[in-house]
């Protein structure tokens, strides 16, 4: 369906721009317990945030009622768990289990690799060989 140049602009503002799916899965590995072993991706539904130590007045309900999935903030236990049981909370669970691509895997992907196995060049492999004519 064609969208009309108003419709991108406001797809790309950043006004309101959420937290990325890398970023909330680095988020979710933070919070994993060090004795599991299970992959982040397989246990990303059973993770909940800790509430703060200390109350945030400019968050809403005092920063207590985190929702990690999606990185928002609610105002009370009931909004959040009204929210969990929403179709964007549970497609963002789903985003979520699936790992996401690293920087190697992509550069792995177009041919690029990176090879830590080889001795390092002495100066007349390195850069300057080309340079010596024999």
């Amino acid at each position: 369906m064609h969208h009309s140049n108003r419709a991108n602009t406001r797809a790309a503002r950043t006004r309101a721009r959420t937290r990325d799916i890398d970023q909330i899965y680095e988020d979710i590995q933070k919070l994993r317990s060090p004795t599991d072993s299970r992959p982040v991706h397989e246990h990303v539904d059973s993770v909940v945030a800790k509430p703060p130590a200390a109350l945030d007045p400019d968050l809403p309900g005092l920063g207590q009622f985190y929702c990690i999935h999606c990185a928002k903030y609610f105002i009370s236990q009931d909004a959040l768990t009204v929210h969990a049981a929403s179709k964007p909370h549970k497609k963002r669970v789903k985003e979520l289990k699936v790992e996401p691509y690293s920087q190697t895997e992509a550069e792995a992907a177009v041919g690029l690799r990176t090879d830590n196995s080889r001795k390092p060049k002495t100066f007349h492999e390195g850069i300057f060989s080309e340079l010596v004519v024999a």
